[in-house]
């Protein structure tokens, strides 16, 4: 459903780009050119007019995908869909008038002005009609319950049982189809029991949303249960698009990071789940894969160096492959630069510390000046790990850290990065005191996700570089 949803939204703003783009051309020559209706088909002889035809659609459709608005094609609010549509028709025109307007022959500048103001409007019109069609009837097949999410609820007691009678009997149906409950003590009520299914405890709550495909989840527990709302919250850490909702009496334990729900709906507390807004993780994502490009190739002389160095210096593979947990909790490869003699972990994994016998005379350079780290640009190609984000550990050590500092979950929320942080404020960890310590700073990190901490980082990371001080 979700699907063809999507393809609905992206062949009406093609459509809408189309018929803007022949809108702007026939007003252009009939006001700016003078020409007669009997010469329309001047405007259809225009190589300029099939080449925006075709690339002018495409450059819309890139926009709004970076602006996420092909994400939670579902839930989309008629109200926002006003908004987002604007505010992407002012960045698309501007961009269209400066990149293919601006040389044209004119005889007044008034022309500027009259040609950017008639593409937005017109535009703008088409695309967000279209778009309220299309949202209507959604809406209104969520309404009229054809349409309804998959909902897990989080607790098994009289304020659960309230909570779905409340969400039932809503003036307005939200759409929560729920597929059962989880406990958290193993007592619930027979009330909730005759309802839904009764799914499991919290241990269980990641293979219930998986197997379920949860998309939202409710969490309505007594007052006597809220000291493990903590644990509930980092149980569900591992979902981007899961919609999680809490009873408002939790208010005052998740303050300043909350919103309330649409008026007509039963009152949630909805928790965003999303770290940054959608443009930026399509920022992001897009710088990841141009400068790791860039990277490769510049700082290609200093790899194929690099290269030779290692396997002349010591015996042994050039590159070390290591096992790591990533986004979500997913094991991947990570490449490095050999900077250790070879068996070096044969009694175990352990960490690296200074004076560190293991390490190679010119692994030992390569940490201070992170030579090591460059293959890491192919993981970040990859999307395996991007070019900013907390340092991703072994499970061996994540397991040692989960048991002192449960809270580091909340890392695999985000792409593990090769610098970090917890990188440029603390460096390497030597032990496992040392990890939970530089936990903080990668939490802060997660706390305050932006492009422009990202480039902070990136740019400390530069000034630790030259000056050689990793270790």
């Amino acid at each position: 459903m979700e699907r063809r949803q999507k393809i609905r939204y992206i062949v009406s703003d093609t459509l809408a780009a189309i018929l803007a783009w022949l809108a702007l051309f026939l007003f252009r020559k009939l006001t700016q050119e003078s020409l007669q209706l009997a010469d329309i088909n001047s405007v259809f002889t225009d190589r300029n007019f099939w080449l925006g035809l075709v690339f002018v659609p495409l450059g819309w459709l890139a926009l709004y995908t970076i602006q996420g608005q092909y994400r939670n094609v579902l839930r989309r609010s008629r109200l926002k869909e006003l908004t987002d549509t604007a505010m992407a028709s002012i960045i698309g025109v501007v961009v269209i008038f400066f990149s293919l307007l601006i040389d044209d022959n004119i005889s007044t500048y008034r022309n500027y002005y009259s040609s950017f103001s008639f593409l937005l409007l017109v535009h703008f019109t088409l695309t967000y009609i279209l778009r309220l069609i299309i949202t209507t009837g959604t809406v209104k097949k969520i309404q009229s319950r054809r349409i309804g999410f998959p909902t897990l609820m989080v607790g098994s007691k009289k304020r659960a049982h309230q909570t779905y009678l409340d969400l039932e009997n809503q003036e307005t149906y939200s759409g929560n189809l729920f597929v059962g409950f989880v406990d958290i003590d193993g007592q619930m009520s027979d009330s909730l029991k005759a309802i839904m299914p009764h799914l499991g405890n919290l241990n269980d709550i990641k293979t219930i949303i998986e197997t379920n495909n949860v998309q939202e989840v409710i969490v309505a527990i007594e007052d006597n249960e809220y000291y493990q709302l903590k644990e509930i919250l980092l149980s569900l850490s591992y979902h981007d698009d899961l919609i999680i909702k809490v009873t408002p009496d939790a208010r005052d334990l998740i303050i300043g990071s909350a919103k309330v729900d649409a008026i007509f709906h039963s009152p949630l507390i909805v928790l965003n789940n999303r770290l940054m807004k959608e443009w930026q993780y399509s920022v992001k994502r897009i710088a990841d894969i141009v400068i790791s490009l860039l990277a490769l190739i510049i700082l290609s002389p200093v790899f194929l160096i690099t290269a030779i160095i290692i396997k002349l210096s010591s015996p042994g593979p050039v590159f070390y492959v290591q096992e790591r947990i990533g986004y979500h909790g997913k094991p991947f490869k990570m490449h490095k630069f050999r900077s250790m003699y070879i068996d070096a972990e044969r009694s175990g994994p352990t960490l690296s510390k200074d004076n560190d016998p293991r390490i190679t005379p010119f692994g030992r350079f390569m940490r201070k000046v992170r030579l090591d780290e460059i293959p890491q640009f192919y993981n970040v190609l990859k999307g395996t790990m991007s070019l900013v984000g907390p340092r991703p550990e072994r499970q061996f050590f994540i397991d040692q850290i989960l048991t002192r500092a449960p809270e580091y979950l909340l890392l695999q929320r985000v792409k593990p990065g090769i610098t970090s942080w917890g990188q440029v404020k603390y460096g390497y960890a030597s032990n496992v005191d040392e990890m939970v310590e530089r936990l903080k700073y990668d939490l802060l990190y997660l706390d305050n996700m932006s492009l422009q901490i990202d480039i902070k980082i990136l740019l400390y990371t530069i000034i630790i570089v030259i000056q050689g001080r990793g270790k």
